[in-house]
């Protein structure tokens, strides 16, 4: 149910009152549902986020991927602390083709560009928090960003929450003598980045069309986002070359796709435990 409070709130900034809910199943981190206005406009509401920051980060990453104009993402009406506001996508099927079109329109998204690594604030992986901190504006700097505030980072986590292992320490310790050999050649400027695109992060919309959901918006390497498409099944084939058609990747990306998986193994490490202790290791294991 919606709370009363909420409900109170939504209603003064909507200017409407709010008339119905119907909960939408399917976020681990935040309550969502589909709140239909007295005017019989419908939206998206997600309240309960675990973090403080939550929504306001979620928000400024929709905005960011809007930018380009590359790929759909629901318009952001309104947030604050206790709630976020969004535009009603109205799903449907996948239109013929829709992996292709996926593909290339990703593509588009990741050729929009900025000058430094990183993001203009820190937000979240899942429930976790990411460090933006902007980087060197250099090409070269990828691997100090990438190592620094996403490896080191869920490193010291683990180490927190006390499931930094001997073997893990030892591994990582090693890794960091070698992340500038194993990202050579992969030099680039700063691509935008969904940050965390999996199958449960985009949906279909009643066009048929891919719209992307739920973001961990920073600038990076390309190669950061793909490799996480890759890690639960990753998507159709065709999704990939489209990609590659429109965008090739660098010599070198089938080699560093783990590296890139490992920052998504090791938030999983530390939000759900030792289940994703072995993929850590394993993908650590490739490089040293």
């Amino acid at each position: 149910m919606l709370g009363a409070t909420v409900k109170e709130r939504l209603s003064d900034v909507m200017g409407e009152a709010v008339v119905g809910y119907a909960l939408v199943g399917g976020g681990c981190i935040a309550d969502a549902g589909i709140v239909t206005l007295a005017s019989g406009r419908t939206v998206f509401v997600k309240t309960a986020g675990g973090s403080r920051g939550v929504f306001p980060a979620e928000a400024n990453g929709l905005r960011e991927l809007a930018k380009p104009g590359a790929i759909a993402v629901p318009e952001v009406i309104h947030v604050e602390d206790g709630f976020i506001v969004l535009e009603h996508i109205r799903t449907g099927m996948p239109s013929a083709g829709f992996m292709s079109d996926f593909g290339r329109r990703f593509a588009g998204l990741h050729g929009h560009h900025a000058d430094s690594f990183g993001f203009y604030e820190d937000n979240f992986i899942g429930s976790t928090n990411q460090r933006n901190t902007p980087s060197l504006t250099d090409p070269a700097g990828w691997p100090e960003f990438y190592f620094n505030c996403r490896l080191l980072f869920q490193y010291r986590l683990a180490e927190r929450n006390g499931i930094a292992t001997p073997e893990l320490s030892t591994l990582f310790q090693r890794l960091e003598t070698r992340i500038d050999d194993i990202l050579a050649g992969s030099e680039e400027a700063p691509s935008l980045l969904h940050g965390d695109l999996w199958s449960g992060n985009y949906m279909t919309t009643a066009e048929g069309h891919p719209c992307l959901i739920d973001p961990a918006v920073y600038y990076g390497h390309r190669e950061a986002d793909l490799g996480m498409t890759q890690l639960f099944g990753g998507f159709d084939s065709a999704f990939y070359r489209a990609y590659d058609e429109a965008y090739p990747l660098p010599p070198g990306a089938d080699y560093r796709e783990d590296i890139y998986q490992l920052y998504h193994l090791l938030n999983h490490l530390n939000l759900f435990g030792t289940a994703y202790y072995a993929q850590s290791i394993s993908a650590l294991k490739k490089y040293v």
